[in-house]
């Protein structure tokens, strides 16, 4: 089965275009190809559709070699570039070669066309591929860099290698503080026995997540934690280390502590609305309530204690109204001084 190749040819001659398509098929090529003649053309060209390489004549009546060089490279485009001319001469090649061109091929020696596009089609994809991957690194270094998580790389002796700012945060360390020491630093006393744990499981090819633990800050401080941490392989799938993500419990804790505080206050008052939704004793003249211990106190004092209640004292409206008339009754009964 053919292969399908996509090439541009630069090229004014029909004829010497059919020789180049004719040398690819017997190669096992099935080219599909568009030709052009000029720089307008050529530019057009590549911007209609993604080449697999691009061939290029040395002289053309409207154009040439060394000028269609020129563009191509202004495009930016990571393409074989092969000149494949009936001009002979050494120093053109050259100068060809140094502006650019990954080949120089005449026209008499067609057999070199295809291993010099393979050759350059394959050194071509490599590039990519490791452009990519240099993209994709850089990309995750930046998001482990600005995570809000501490993250930091070891190699299988427990060796730190690597070291986020989230992590000189959450531990005190700077990079260049912890880089080179064991991870054993960052582990309680009580918890060694979780670091060697950890270490067969990553050794083993396991992935460890631990929800509710504790690490070591440089203070002493005990930091509550959460981390998973992840073997790391090589390209050839060999476990050369582990990464571990730790993340700050310390609110989640704080929370859990409020909301059982806030639980056990409630079970309080709960308990003591139904303690006074009860009958109490209370007497009938001073209306003092009687505790539970026997004692007696005043109606005020019992709630306060028993709820947030807080007490303003006033005179309801029927209490104001039977003052003001014992007022009145009183400054009416009251003696008027004598005259002299």
């Amino acid at each position: 089965m053919n292969c399908l190749i996509e090439i541009l040819i630069i090229e004014d001659s029909e004829g010497d275009a059919f020789l180049l398509l004719e040398e690819l098929k017997r190669r096992n090529y099935a080219p599909v190809f568009q030709r052009v003649e000029t720089a307008d053309g050529f530019l057009a060209a590549l911007e209609s559709r993604i080449w697999d390489a691009v061939i290029c004549d040395y002289v053309l009546p409207e154009f040439s070699g060394p000028e269609a060089l020129k563009l191509f490279r202004e495009q930016g485009l990571d393409l074989p570039f092969i000149v494949v001319s009936g001009v002979f001469g050494e120093e053109k090649a050259v100068s060809m070669l140094k502006a650019g061109a990954n080949d120089y091929i005449l026209k008499g020696n067609l057999s070199r066309l295809v291993p010099a596009l393979e050759r350059e089609m394959e050194a071509a994809h490599e590039r990519r591929l490791r452009q990519r991957a240099e993209g994709a690194m850089q990309y995750l270094a930046a998001i482990v860099e600005s995570s809000e998580d501490a993250i930091y790389g070891k190699n299988l002796d427990s060796a730190i290698v690597s070291w986020n700012p989230a992590a000189e945060r959450l531990f005190g360390y700077s990079a260049e503080e912890i880089i080179g020491r064991s991870t054993v630093s960052l582990f309680p006393l009580n918890r060694r026995d979780e670091l060697l744990d950890i270490l067969a499981s990553i050794r083993r090819g396991e992935t460890v997540s631990i929800p509710d633990t504790e690490r070591l800050h440089k203070n002493g401080q005990i930091v509550p934690v959460s981390v998973t941490i992840s073997p790391i392989k090589n390209s050839q799938g060999e476990i050369i280390g582990a990464s571990a993500i730790t993340r700050d419990i310390r609110p989640q804790k704080q929370a859990e502590q409020e909301r059982h505080l806030l639980s056990q206050r409630l079970s309080q008052v709960t308990h003591e609305v139904r303690t006074l939704s009860g009958m109490l004793p209370i007497c009938a003249t001073c209306k003092r309530i009687r505790d539970d211990k026997g004692y007696w106190e005043q109606v005020e004092t019992y709630l306060s204690k028993r709820s947030d209640l807080t007490f303003s004292h006033s005179l309801c409206p029927e209490c104001l109204e039977s003052y003001e008339r014992q007022f009145d009754f009183r400054k009416k009964e009251a003696p008027r001084p004598t005259d002299p």
